[in-house]
């Protein structure tokens, strides 16, 4: 692998955290209490707490925690609406900039998420020895703490059609397309990230790059990396910094959707809204009988082997009624 490196001799590395919270005042607290504990002379490392609206007490939990615990390093921001992970990134993006000094990394992170020790640390010096790397991710640990080592292909009819079928031969024939990525110990170049742990160089938000707040929640990250990419910035994965990851604590979808009644709306209109601004609706249409197709196979298959599908409930039917077949004419999903 070749790097672009640049040395910044003993000069301090600077790293600036955005935690949108919605409903979980405690686990913010304690992802906090992660960071305040790799504090250091050589990192100067501030926090930003986005409170997206939320109905119960976790903005005030928050806000009290950092006064008790003293943390002049950590500051709460109450945002009037619950816009979305995108829209909420977006109003620590400005706190950010509107700073005297604004650091030169900027990280965002689930409030259910742990920082591992030693993963600020390797992340300032990564992002200090690639200056092409736009975008990086880092390794992720389960809440059971078994390794989650994924990255992603950018979404495709192909992909789609793998993640529909879940019948081994054809994933073996269309490894290639999958969106899934197993990672190795070494960092790499990637599509995109998990939004869980994104660190996007400021320089990039310093030239106007935003998430889409068309996106309430899902794809926002798949499509800021695209448009991250459209401008000329890498996406890296980084497995030597680690953070524990919670899963589905402020949107109640657990990993791999386990346990979900039914999967939420807004899933299904931010999956369309980004083919359809990225590829056009004829190919968000392909990519939509690609899924739909594949998994009426899967369910077929399935049934003749009375086999149980952990599926959430309506999957099928719910996708078919979002499918960019029937987007209304209007509707907000425009082609970009």
């Amino acid at each position: 692998m070749t790097q672009a490196t640049g040395k910044r001799g003993d000069a301090q590395h600077t790293l600036d955290v955005v935690l949108v919270n919605y409903r979980t005042g405690a686990l913010a607290v304690a992802c906090l209490e992660t960071l305040a504990a790799q504090r250091g002379p050589d990192i100067r490392l501030r926090a930003f707490v986005v409170d997206n609206a939320s109905p119960d007490d976790s903005a005030n939990v928050i806000e009290k925690a950092i006064a008790s615990k003293g943390w002049d390093w950590a500051r709460l921001i109450r945002s009037p609406v619950n816009g979305g992970f995108g829209a909420g990134n977006n109003l620590g993006f400005a706190a950010v900039l509107e700073e005297d000094d604004p650091a030169e990394t900027i990280w965002l992170l689930n409030p259910d998420t742990r920082v591992m020790p030693g993963a600020v640390a390797a992340l300032v010096r990564f992002m200090a020895q690639v200056p092409a790397a736009g975008i990086v991710g880092t390794a992720l640990l389960n809440g059971d703490g078994q390794p989650w080592p994924y990255a992603f292909r950018f979404p495709g009819v192909l992909g789609e059609l793998e993640r529909g079928l879940r019948w081994r031969p054809a994933s073996v024939m269309l490894a290639r397309h999958a969106i899934p990525r197993l990672m190795g110990a070494q960092p790499e170049r990637v599509d995109w990230v998990s939004g869980a742990s994104f660190a996007v160089r400021t320089a990039m938000v310093q030239e106007g790059l935003r998430f889409d707040e068309g996106f309430f929640l899902y794809y926002e990250e798949v499509d800021f990396c695209r448009m991250a990419r459209n401008q000329g910035w890498q996406c890296w994965y980084l497995p030597q910094a680690v953070v524990l990851h919670i899963v589905g604590q402020s949107t109640g979808v657990p990993a791999g959707n386990a346990g979900v009644r039914r999967m939420p709306a807004y899933w299904f209109d931010s999956r369309q809204r980004y083919f359809v601004k990225n590829h056009g609706k004829a190919y968000a249409l392909a990519a939509d009988v690609a899924w739909m197709g594949a998994h009426a196979l899967f369910m077929m298959k399935q049934a003749l082997r009375r086999q149980k599908r952990n599926d959430p409930h309506r999957l099928l039917s719910d996708f078919a009624r979002h499918s960019a077949l029937l987007l209304r004419p209007g509707q907000r999903l425009e082609s970009a």
